[in-house]
């Protein structure tokens, strides 16, 4: 695969492998935060949308597309991210360190059919519930510790 024999070229070389992912998160009925993983395509376990920077995109931006992608929800995307993350990424002939920036994207809208409907499944969960299906020990301490302060409006320091 090109991307993994790229991917695979800059580890060696000692360049950072760098991802960007998306939390979504809504607010349920009784006020209180959840979150949405999906499923990955090959091995079936939960994650959250994430992949690669894309030209001439910010990285909230990209997340925002990954969200859409992979999730099939549209949103905002806070300013500030939510922390990071590292894991290792299988690759088709090895494993390389991936360390991802993740951001919280308020769903304001979950499409019916979306660009990987067929390969994942989604669900909402809260933040605990959440951590408890994710494999990546990081990503589940991130999310572990979401708390509705976290999803107040952030607010420019110049305003």
């Amino acid at each position: 695969m090109p991307k993994d024999k790229k991917t695979l070229r800059k580890a060696t070389n000692g360049e950072r492998i760098v991802q960007v992912a998306a939390i979504p998160f809504r607010l349920n009925g009784h006020g209180e935060l959840e979150v949405m993983l999906v499923t990955s395509r090959g091995t079936r376990r939960f994650i959250v949308p994430k992949g690669w920077p894309m030209k001439g995109k910010s990285a909230r931006q990209a997340a925002l597309i990954e969200a859409r992608e992979e999730a099939g929800v549209l949103g905002k995307a806070l300013k500030r991210p939510a922390g990071s993350y590292g894991y290792w990424k299988r690759l088709s002939t090895s494993f390389v360190h991936v360390e991802v920036t993740a951001y919280l994207i308020e769903v304001g809208e979950e499409l019916d059919a979306w660009q990987e409907a067929g390969a994942r499944q989604r669900a909402w969960l809260t933040p605990a519930d959440a951590a408890m299906l994710i494999d990546e020990p990081e990503l589940s301490t991130l999310i572990r510790n979401l708390t509705p302060a976290d999803i107040v409006p952030q607010v420019d320091a110049a305003a």
